[in-house]
């Protein structure tokens, strides 16, 4: 019934930028809070940030300053933009949505399937 499809991971360099995107497709009403998380190996899954569908953001300290999460509620679609990337962000970013069915009451989360984030020299 939904996707929710991720792009933008990648290798790049302690310092460097990557931009990754997720875009919700499907028998969708709306949406409410969207957000990324991040399961480095041997690590749970944590949040890095979220949005409500209104805009206001919560970050992970790990990475306040750093990263930007925005969305574009017309695309169904959801950013995190990466700056000052450190080894430590290496993890695998899942992509995850609250979404509102045509087909069903209430609101169900959906998750992408990952994308690989490593930085490394």
């Amino acid at each position: 019934q939904v996707q929710l499809v991720e792009s933008g991971g990648g290798l790049v360099q302690p310092g460097g930028s990557l931009r990754l995107s997720c875009v919700a497709s499907g028998s969708i009403v709306s949406i409410n809070d969207m957000g990324w998380y991040r399961q480095a190996p041997g690590k749970e899954r944590e949040l890095v940030a979220s949005v409500t569908s209104g805009g206001i953001t919560v970050y992970t300290d790990s990475v306040k300053g750093r990263f930007t999460i925005s969305r574009d509620n017309a695309k169904n679609t959801v950013y995190l933009q990466m700056n000052s990337l450190k080894p430590e962000d290496t993890a695998v970013y899942y992509c995850n949505a609250n979404i509102r069915l045509m087909t069903l009451p209430g609101s169900y989360d959906y998750w992408g399937q990952g994308t690989q984030v490593t930085v490394s020299s």
